[in-house]
């Protein structure tokens, strides 16, 4: 029974050992492909701090010795030059694009100015009597007076004086007739006519008080006497101006004084009359240029007979430029869709990809600026599909992520430019400053934890964009800031809105790439700018911010994390 028992039990391990031999040994090469497979599929490592470093295995990064993190899913790419975006996020982010297509090209210039008199119908009425203002007729500005009224009263000393010469000239006319003719001459030079001389002579009597009376017919623009005042000969005491015909005045800066000549048709509005539209033609462009203000004018002359147009009301005025020849089109695209960083001109193409939209950088040359839009003279074709809204958006998730972008190009163009200095004059540098300003109040709220008061540096900040006026810079100063003010007010879109501190820390590192780039332009302050670099900030992939101390203090994490960075940068 045992040896039974033992024959049992070894068939039953051998048919055991049969039947799995039977089920398993038959995908072994199924397995070993799947293993195979799987180990194909390598993670790449990458640093939160250096994007652009890429391995294939964990360990340091050898820039600056952090441990490398894992890439995530949905930043590798077959292209590493194409950014992905979902659905969603190109939704929540608000792009939009457009296909590119061609058309006239005509720019349009926006002029503000303002109702002046014409200088030429401005008259300065003077005193030709020396002496007290007895009597003012004329005592308020504005006052309509017509030639020959009576605009006040003098009493003269002096006239008194010669009146009595002339009487004693008089009584020996006869035998010093030379005399008596000059006595009258002297009165002559006073503006006193030969009825006033005659009327003494019959008299017998001095006259105390002489008239004043206006030479033009108009309106007093200036008075600039009171009763009792004491004025000398030729000494003006109003200015009266005829209004029946008024100039115009537009001023025009230095970067659009190319777009407007003689002739050149305006139209526009003026601010106090709403609803109407006035056209005319630029009949003056002022040859010389004020060095203060670095503004020259443009006149219009109009036709004011019915008086409705006043002296120092604001107009704004639209000139159309055709750009190029007679009936050629040009490919335009929208200025929102431009990145400039100060010697290259970028958009980003959108391409199609798995699970959303790929986006890939080219570089463009702009031609003329058309107001809103540009000519774009090379690098982009009919039918090519590019982001016009929420590209600074795009831009900065691009650059967070390491992608080829507007400061860190493919590595088939040409070696990256860094941002050019463009020189400002101090009164530029006065005008850009509050933005900085406020954006460091921001930050400085954000240290603080204190939510409350950040709401309030944002709305500060976005009143000093919009107070920002790019026509009061130079040429290339002016175009540069256009951009960069372009991209604030997007980035403001978003900061604005935020609930709570963690959202607006989330949109905090997009304004300050925007931010550190102009201060690099500009170098709009006399003391040091120091750019702060904290590598835990923004998911792990590291965010930069401006400030002006050395020591650091985080925005990103206040007092959670206050001192964790580094600067990366001075801007001197």
């Amino acid at each position: 029974m045992k040896t039974n028992n033992i024959l049992k039990a070894i068939g039953i391990l051998v048919i055991g050992i049969l039947l799995g031999w039977a089920i398993f040994g038959g995908g072994s090469d199924d397995a070993a492909e799947h293993d195979h497979t799987e180990a194909g599929a390598e993670t790449i490592w990458t640093c939160s701090m250096h994007p652009s470093v890429r391995q294939s295995e964990p360990g340091a990064c050898p820039i600056c010795g952090m441990d490398l993190i894992p890439l995530e899913e949905e930043e590798t790419s077959t292209d590493p030059n194409v950014y992905t975006m979902s659905e969603n996020a190109l939704k929540l982010a608000n792009v939009s694009t457009m296909k590119v297509g061609k058309s006239e090209a005509s720019r349009e210039l926006r002029l503000n100015g303002k109702v002046e008199v014409d200088e030429r119908n401005a008259y300065s009425q003077s005193t030709h009597i020396p002496g007290r203002i007895e009597d003012l007729r004329v005592n308020f500005t504005g006052e309509k007076v017509n030639r020959g009224q009576t605009l006040g009263v003098v009493y003269s000393p002096e006239l008194v004086t010669a009146q009595e010469e002339l009487l004693q000239a008089y009584s020996i006319r006869e035998s010093q007739p030379d005399l008596f003719e000059a006595a009258k001459e002297k009165l002559r030079n006073w503006k006193i006519g030969e009825n006033q001389i005659q009327q003494i002579l019959s008299n017998r009597k001095a006259i105390e008080r002489f008239p004043i009376t206006a030479d033009v017919n108009g309106i007093v623009t200036e008075k600039m006497v009171d009763l009792g005042d004491y004025v000398e000969r030729g000494m003006p005491i109003y200015e009266i101006s005829d209004l029946s015909e008024v100039w115009v005045m537009f001023d025009l800066y230095e970067s659009t004084m190319g777009w407007v000549n003689e002739g050149s048709e305006v139209e526009y509005s003026i601010r106090s009359l709403p609803g109407e539209t006035f056209t005319g033609k630029i009949s003056f462009v002022d040859p010389l240029l004020n060095s203060q203000t670095r503004v020259a004018t443009a006149r219009v002359e109009v036709d004011n007979s019915t008086g409705r147009l006043k002296p120092g009301m604001f107009a704004s005025g639209l000139v159309k430029n055709n750009i190029g020849e007679a009936g050629s089109n040009e490919i335009v695209i929208p200025k929102s869709a431009a990145l400039w960083t100060g010697k290259r001109s970028l958009v980003y193409i959108k391409e199609e990809a798995a699970g959303g939209a790929g986006f890939r950088i080219r570089r463009i040359t702009l031609g003329p600026s058309l107001g809103d839009a540009y000519v774009v003279e090379d690098g982009l074709q009919v039918g090519d599909e590019i982001v016009v809204n929420g590209t600074f958006t795009v831009d900065a998730a691009v650059q967070l992520a390491g992608k080829p972008s507007m400061m860190n190009p493919p590595e088939n163009e040409e070696t990256p430019e860094p941002v050019g200095e463009i020189l400002l004059s101090e009164e530029e540098k006065t005008k850009l400053q509050p933005v900085f300003s406020n954006y460091l109040s921001l930050k400085d709220a954000l240290v603080e934890d204190d939510f409350k008061l950040a709401e309030k540096e944002a709305k500060e900040l976005e009143a000093s964009l919009e107070q920002l006026e790019v026509s009061e810079f130079g040429a290339s100063a002016g175009a540069a800031l256009e951009s960069y003010k372009m991209q604030l007010e997007n980035n403001m879109e978003s900061i604005t809105p935020a609930e709570d501190i963690s959202a607006l820390r989330e949109k905090f590192d997009e304004l300050s790439i925007v931010m550190i780039r102009m201060a690099q332009s500009f170098k709009p302050f006399s003391d040091k700018l120091y750019i702060q670099h904290c590598p835990m900030a923004n998911s792990d992939r590291g965010a930069d911010w401006l400030s002006l101390s050395e020591e650091i203090e985080n925005p990103y994490y206040g007092s959670a994390m206050l001192t964790c960075g580094e600067v990366t940068e001075i801007v001197e």
